[in-house]
């Protein structure tokens, strides 16, 4: 087995509140703590096949500006989905499956780039992508428990996707053994592998007894057994994999500080941090009401992301 990083950016960060605040007083946190952010998706080849964890920002989506009071900024673009897949070595015809771990567009943008793959979903999460067609596997669970998991769905030898809800409604996580190793595809599980070790949720959740349970039980699975822990949000997702590196939650790493920050001028859409969604001033929202000519400024204060439902404070200028 062989695991690849699709890296898509880089030089981002994220603030200790928006990472370590989804239980209790996000005021308990430091928003000058900032931890290092990317972008970044995995290929598992096996002798078999080639296998796609989630599919990246669609293309054409405006990147993000930072400002000071941004929660999470993804960093700077480094190459399309498809020009980074083909950098990690891969073309979209090899692909045989496309595992995905939730339904946020930087985790599913590119899908319809890959017609002839069989793509792997939770029913919820396929339901709010209104994913339909013969090549589309809602998931069951239906291969029983797995180590501390109760419901797993084998997709490949050595290889499982696994429920787990509260980041979504339908959120999944994937396993892969190799070699006496686990790697952890967890997507957004956690931002950044700080508020693992301190076993802290990010604010980013719809059910948030749910994600505390799957946190308790990562944190479990990860004491049992050698895992390599593979983040989409933080480079250390993909230094633990060049690494090899197999998390001890009784050992933190030492938080590297965050690179320099690009700063660009700003077109007057607003880009969701947490899933992706853009709000263009030109088309309003009409979802809730806001007409086409709405700035993002005069939005109402209860107005939120249409797609992940999170409030204002989560978009950042595009």
């Amino acid at each position: 087995m062989k695991i690849n990083a699709v890296k898509l950016y880089e030089n981002g960060f994220m603030t200790q509140p928006f990472a370590f605040g989804g239980e209790g007083d996000q005021g308990d946190f430091d928003p000058t703590v900032r931890y290092r952010s990317s972008l970044q998706n995995f290929v598992i080849e096996t002798d078999d096949e080639v296998i796609l964890v989630d599919t990246g920002m669609p293309d054409g989506v405006p990147d993000a500006v930072p400002e000071d009071r941004t929660p999470l900024y993804m960093g700077n673009r480094i190459e399309d989905y498809l020009d980074a897949l083909k950098t990690a070595g891969y073309t979209p015809d090899r692909i045989s499956k496309i595992l995905i771990t939730h339904k946020h567009d930087d985790h599913t943008g590119m899908i319809s780039s890959f017609p002839n793959a069989k793509v792997y979903i939770s029913p919820e999460d396929a339901d709010a992508l209104d994913l339909k067609g013969d090549n589309i596997v809602r998931l069951t669970y239906g291969d029983g428990s797995y180590h501390e998991f109760p419901r797993s769905q084998k997709v490949a030898e050595g290889i499982r996707i696994i429920e787990a809800k509260g980041h979504t409604k339908g959120n999944s996580i994937i396993i892969a053994e190799d070699k006496g190793l686990f790697f952890m595809f967890h997507g957004d599980i956690t931002y950044t592998d700080e508020a693992l070790y301190g076993n802290k949720l990010s604010v980013a959740y719809e059910d948030l007894k749910a994600a505390r349970e799957t946190l308790d039980n990562v944190r479990a699975f990860i004491r049992n057994h050698p895992t390599v822990y593979l983040s989409t949000h933080t480079p250390l997702g993909y230094e633990n994999l060049e690494d090899m590196k197999v998390i001890d939650l009784d050992y933190p790493p030492w938080s590297k500080p965050v690179g320099e920050i690009v700063y660009r001028t700003a077109t007057g859409k607003y880009i969701c941090g947490v899933c992706g969604f853009v709000y263009d001033p030109e088309k309003g929202d009409p979802t809730q009401g806001i007409p086409p000519g709405t700035p993002f400024s005069e939005l109402p204060d209860d107005w939120h992301c249409p797609r992940c439902k999170r409030e204002k404070s989560n978009f950042n200028p595009a």
